[in-house]
């Protein structure tokens, strides 16, 4: 799901070996997981999504980079199961274990050209 992840617009897509031989892509599932990180997944007969939540320090950075207690969201879903409820679907889901486990915030790294787009949103909790 890195790869769909690291593919999420209508750019041409970022080939899947490209995106395993990239660091800064990588270091969002090497060693999954870590002490306070977790995730889910969507399946149909296979994989359709994920979300998860990722643990940077300030000596190992990632794009969203808030503060080392602040876990980082990625979130993947394959072309064909996009618009269709499945990112809604993994983001409550990993709210709620996020909830469960104690986490009180969550960074998310965002393009200055989507997010012009967007109605702002700020989600508590």
């Amino acid at each position: 799901m890195l790869v769909e992840a690291a593919n999420w617009d209508n750019r041409p897509r970022i080939p899947p070996d490209e995106v395993r031989a990239d660091p800064a892509l990588t270091r969002y599932v090497h060693e999954w997981p870590r002490s306070g990180e977790t995730g889910v997944v969507a399946e149909e007969a296979s994989p359709i999504g994920a979300a998860w939540l990722r643990l940077f320090t300030s000596e190992y950075l990632g794009y969203g980079y808030v503060a080392d207690d602040v876990p980082e969201l990625s979130i993947g879903v394959v072309p064909e199961w996009r618009r269709r409820g499945v990112g809604r679907a993994l983001l409550r889901e990993l709210v709620r274990r996020a909830r469960e486990c104690g986490t009180r915030k969550i960074s998310l790294s965002v393009e200055r050209a989507w997010l012009a787009s967007c109605t702002p949103v700020r989600a508590t909790w």
